[in-house]
């Protein structure tokens, strides 16, 4: 069983840092391609930033330069490093796994950036 679990979310003011994680149990973890994403309050779930099993990654503009997601296949974990926030950031962020065609979810984390 696939199962990623979101951790790192809180509160924050503008300009400062939060650092994410992902955990996703099973022993297949090096296999998967794992993505961030995030839902702000009355929008649709967006793409945030994704790493491959090769260590490719991909980012949305919005968070170009700002955010970092690197992963750690020791540790089952892949971590998303948030900078520069802003208050658009504010959003629960989920955790995304692909494994052979099949998709799975987090929960998700939520991020407030506020003063």
């Amino acid at each position: 069983q696939v199962q990623p679990v979101e951790s790192g979310g809180g509160l924050v003011q503008p300009g400062g840092s939060l650092r994410l994680s992902c955990v996703v149990s099973g022993s297949i973890f090096s296999l998967t391609h794992v993505s961030w994403y995030r839902q702000a309050p009355g929008k649709e779930r967006r793409f945030v930033a994704r790493i491959t099993t090769g260590g490719t990654t991909n980012y949305a503009d919005s968070v170009k330069g700002r955010f970092t997601i690197s992963r750690d296949n020791a540790k089952n974990t892949v971590n998303l490093q948030m900078n520069s926030l802003k208050s658009e950031d504010t959003a629960v962020y989920y955790c995304n796994v692909l494994l052979l065609g099949a998709d799975y979810w987090g929960k998700g984390t939520l991020v407030t950036v506020s003063s």
